[in-house]
């Protein structure tokens, strides 16, 4: 486990890093969610050890930092993910990226097109959503009240990371992704121009911009019997996808 200042006043960005070699794969979680328990056993996969990985963990989340301070908007979250590669003296880096995460991708890929390589985004959150865990709820009262609600609430799974979360990363993170979305990420992740690849669930219903996915030519893969987990539901299938991609 090591730890990098990513921000002026000196909060941390946590990650594991696994040897190998080059270009380096960056792994980065989603909301309420840590990087180890969701990808280690990717990264560390037979197709895929050979290369150098980071298991990164966004700051409020896992064992990363938590500011106050911090806004926890998705620029943010990209520059301190872009902070932490300067440090480390990496570019063009393959970068993977689910959900929450896959958004923080994006924006990184579109901010700093150096340091992405290749990107592959996993369920991404490209619109804007509604974010029913915080309405009604003030910052404070979810921290004080809403957090545990939430906790209460979403299943076996979820839960084991989002209790490690940070409240008030957790109230702005989904505040970042509603309707304070600062840019359509979609119409940015379409206008990338590294090699991009999408991976969906085959359980999810739909996901953000499939059909102009499609329209565009980029590669979309869909993994069967598994939903917007997919990395925990069909591990070897994700695997597959990504040796095939990175290959």
């Amino acid at each position: 486990m090591q730890h990098v200042r990513v921000t002026d006043d000196g909060a941390r960005i946590g990650f594991v890093e696994l040897p190998g070699k080059e270009p380096t794969r960056v792994f980065i979680h989603g909301l309420g969610s840590s990087s180890l328990p969701y990808f280690t056993h990717i990264a560390a996969a037979p197709a895929l050890i050979e290369n150098r990985s980071l298991l990164v963990d966004l700051l409020g989340f896992g064992i990363s930092d938590r500011p106050r301070t911090f806004g926890y908007t998705l620029p943010e979250q990209a520059d301190g993910v872009a902070r932490l590669l300067d440090s480390l003296n990496i570019s063009a880096a393959d970068v993977v990226a689910h959900s929450m995460g896959g958004a923080v991708a994006v924006t990184l890929a579109s901010k700093r097109p150096d340091l992405v390589g290749r990107l592959v985004v996993a369920e991404p959150n490209l619109r804007p959503t509604d974010r029913p865990r915080i309405e009604g709820y003030s910052e404070e009262e979810f921290i004080q009240r809403g957090f545990q609600e939430a906790l209460a609430t979403t299943g076996e799974v979820w839960p084991v990371t989002m209790r490690l979360a940070d409240p008030v990363a957790m109230y702005r993170s989904e505040d970042a992704l509603g309707k304070n979305m600062v840019d359509n990420l979609g119409e940015v992740f379409l206008s990338l121009r590294v090699p991009r690849l999408m991976i969906r669930g085959a359980k999810t219903p739909s996901i953000h911009c499939e059909d102009e996915i499609r329209a565009a030519e980029i590669p979309l893969v869909s993994i069967a019997n598994a939903g917007h987990n997919m990395m925990l539901d069909n591990a070897p299938a994700f695997t597959a996808a990504l040796a095939a991609f990175l290959a």
